[in-house]
């Protein structure tokens, strides 16, 4: 059996090696990309959501800008708005969504800045799901064990539906994800992860 220090050791070979490659892939829609959010609006072409970590540390989550510059103080003034933000910590149909925003976020690629973070060390290619300070007590008992491991870019929850499936759901999927993580498991879920993906199945 390996030990959990070679187990790491090899994770953390694929996220590196993996993180290079796709970065190098998709440099040229990086290009595109920048050029579009900044002729939309002229606003800033990263959006850095903070996160929790392993071990309970918190970081910036990189991500393309896909909203207006003002969408904190538009969910802040909106109580039914916010109210329906915090059930899930998604909206469909979000108003605050830009035209460009709503293309990155069906196709994913609004996540592609990630690979960045995947390289610090703070994430991984594949985990459970990467959730805000604020999420943590909707995990509630399984809070500790979310914490124990890096938060993925893809996961069992976007394999299985992406933001299709209930909270409660996705819970136990990440659950599920760190109770029986191997090298085999990750390398499905990047084959899922990119049917997925590149079906749009379940994108808001």
């Amino acid at each position: 059996m390996i030990s959990m220090k070679w187990q790491d050791t090899i994770k953390r070979t694929i996220d590196v090696i993996g993180s290079i490659a796709l970065i190098a892939i998709t440099s040229p829609l990086w290009v595109i990309v920048s050029i579009l959010i900044m002729v939309e609006d002229s606003g800033p072409i990263f959006y850095y959501r903070r996160v929790m970590g392993k071990n309970g540390g918190q970081f910036d989550a990189l991500k393309f800008r896909t909203m207006v510059l003002d969408a904190e103080a538009i969910l802040e003034r909106n109580r039914e708005l916010q109210r329906r933000f915090e059930q899930n910590f998604k909206l469909e149909n979000d108003p605050r969504i830009t035209r460009i925003g709503r293309i990155l976020r069906k196709t994913s690629i609004d996540e592609f800045p990630q690979l960045i973070n995947v390289l610090r060390g703070e994430m991984s290619l594949v985990g459970p799901r990467m959730i805000s300070p604020p999420e943590l007590s909707k995990y509630g008992e399984y809070g500790k064990k979310l914490l124990s491991v890096k938060p993925g870019c893809g996961g069992l929850w976007v394999a299985a539906g992406r933001q299709n499936l209930p909270y409660e759901q996705r819970i136990l999927l990440d659950m599920e994800y760190i109770d029986n993580w191997s090298f085999l498991l990750d390398m499905q879920i990047i084959f899922k992860t990119a049917i997925a993906v590149i079906s749009m199945r379940g994108a808001l």
